[in-house]
């Protein structure tokens, strides 16, 4: 499914216009991104955190030159879902499968 899939489908679910869903998830996705950059972690309770993970610094090697190469302590953005947003998809899935088997 496509960002353009969930626009459609939330404007056909809740009768607005395509034009302002796209305003909205694009709005939100820029505040995610914006607080993120600013080390803000984003809870959404029962759907997920968006945080940042801190990686440590560490050696790597460049297997083809065959040279090791110190990568830096950095963050990275994560999602991590809630329990209840979890639980949800198992037994969806778990259900699906049963079904279809």
């Amino acid at each position: 499914m496509t960002k353009a899939d969930v626009i459609a489908e939330i404007a056909e679910k809740t009768g607005i216009d395509k034009a302002d869903v796209q305003h909205t998830i694009e709005t939100f996705f820029t505040v995610i991104k914006n607080n993120l950059a600013k080390n803000e972690n984003i809870y959404v309770r029962g759907f997920g955190s968006f945080i940042n993970k801190k990686r440590a610094r560490k050696v790597a090697r460049n297997i083809s030159k065959n040279t090791a190469m110190v990568i830096d302590e950095h963050f990275i953005p994560s999602f991590k879902p809630a329990k209840v947003f979890v639980e949800q998809v198992k037994t969806q899935v778990k259900h699906s499968e049963n079904v279809s088997a």
